[in-house]
């Protein structure tokens, strides 16, 4: 019945609307006035309203700086955010200088210069000192815009120092991972082919994962022999088209294979010890004071890592590396006593339209002060259940990389496991060693025949 009613209330408003406009065109027939004839009296009315608005827009846009702000974007929470406020709000400045000055003249001109009765209008056509201010002064200030822009742009997005601390924000639909370095501030190498989404989600490079990888590779399911296989096997019958499809995956996996021997043959051991501090968070934590260089990577599609507050925004670019530095001028807490705000958190948010559930991308940000950073960054280790495990914020964590591939004993870390393998290794050597030892006594001890 409402959907009834609505419908005929805009029937009958398309009705008004029609007939009012053939009573306006009847009305111009009876006074005999042409729709081109503007009277002296309709001249300046509108000059007057052109003033009248001009007023009431400069008047609104002044009222709506001091109501909400400069920009409304809050203080920055970094020193090169302060730095890109500063040449935010000189674009501000030169924007709405110009704003106000050409409405200004825009506006005045339509008002002083209305038409007359008798005055023809003065024809102006060409200039050439006033095109030349027009063009060079524009031309200098976005010059130095520009030229400040990439000074600023170039001093983020450059190398870090090497005492900067290593992190590296890794994206995939839709969520967010935060890895860390470790005590050694070098962050493991990473190679899309170790991907194991149960031990190695990230990819990181290690000997472990290069063997599993390659195992997965020879003999996984839909692995190379898996393959081989099907493909031999005279009582499974192909189409031309699925058979040929098979034929060209294993042409890949065997063109992979090859690469992974490669890496492994190259690999030194390094990479183990690279890896297996690294720890991943699901927060980012970052220290107050403390520089940063962090490296971003995407797994399936363009993300953008925005972090309003700190002023800090980087595409995340499937198969490419992409760095930002940044060093925070401002904890959380502190956000919180300027806001009046103590459920305040920055936030890290994904700023690219990155599928369907891209409004569920984001992650929090907690920035502390260096006490409180370095209790949360080495942890402690707490009997709980019976288990060793590594506490962190008061919370359980053990997504360190070794806990993540070492599956099956989450609770040792990285060297204890190191130092009960060559344990076991030098125990085997020995116990081999006996063997042999004990052999050649038997010989030596059996009678001549």
């Amino acid at each position: 019945m409402a959907k009834l009613f609505v419908l005929l209330v805009i029937i009958l408003g398309v009705i008004a609307l029609a007939q009012l406009m053939r009573v306006y065109e009847l009305s111009s027939k009876l006074t005999e006035k042409k729709e081109n004839e503007i009277s002296n009296r309709d001249n300046r009315l509108n000059a007057k309203l052109m003033l009248g608005f001009m007023l009431f827009m400069f008047i609104g846009f002044i009222w709506l700086m001091l109501e909400y702000g400069w920009t409304g974007r809050g203080p920055a929470a970094s020193v090169h955010g302060e730095q890109t406020d500063w040449l935010l709000n000189l674009n501000f400045v030169i924007v709405i200088l110009v704003f106000f000055l050409t409405n200004a003249l825009l506006f005045v001109f339509a008002w002083k210069y209305v038409k007359k009765p008798g005055v023809p209008a003065f024809f102006y056509p060409h200039n050439n000192k006033l095109e030349m201010v027009w063009t060079v002064i524009p031309a200098i200030v976005l010059a130095v815009i520009i030229i400040l822009g990439l000074q600023s742009w170039n001093e983020v997005t450059d190398e870090a120092e090497d005492k900067a601390i290593r992190v590296e924000l890794f994206s995939y639909q839709f969520d967010w991972k935060a890895r860390y370095a470790g005590e050694d501030n070098k962050l493991a190498k990473y190679d899309y082919k170790l991907t194991d989404e149960g031990a190695n989600p990230l990819a990181l490079m290690t000997t472990e994962t290069i063997d599993k990888a390659i195992e997965l590779m020879t003999t996984g399911p839909n692995g190379i022999e898996d393959m081989e296989t099907k493909l031999n096997d005279p009582k499974l019958v192909f189409s031309e088209k699925m058979r040929t499809e098979m034929e060209e995956r294993l042409a890949r996996k065997e063109q992979l294979i090859r690469l992974l021997h490669q890496m492994k043959a190259r690999n030194t051991g390094k990479w183990d010890e690279r890896a297996m501090d690294d720890f991943i968070a699901d927060t980012l934590f970052l220290c107050k004071g403390e520089n940063y260089e962090l490296t971003f990577r995407s797994k399936d599609v363009i993300h953008s890592a925005y972090i309003p507050h700190l002023r800090t925004q980087m595409n995340t670019v499937p198969g490419a590396i992409t760095r930002f530095k940044v060093t925070p001028s401002m904890t959380t807490q502190e956000m919180r006593e300027i806001k009046n705000d103590e459920n305040f958190n920055f936030i890290l948010m994904c700023n690219k339209i990155c599928g369907g559930a891209h409004y569920n991308m984001n992650m929090m940000v907690m920035v502390l002060d260096k006490p409180e950073y370095d209790k949360w960054f080495k942890g402690e280790w707490q009997e709980i259940d019976g288990k060793k495990r590594l506490m962190k914020r008061g919370k359980i964590h053990e997504e360190t990389f070794a806990h993540t591939y070492y599956k099956e004993d989450p609770t040792k870390t990285y060297p204890e496991m190191q130092a009960e393998k060559a344990a076991a290794e030098a125990e085997a050597e020995g116990e081999e060693m006996e063997g042999e030892d004990n052999a050649e006594g038997q010989e030596a001890e059996e009678p001549e025949a």
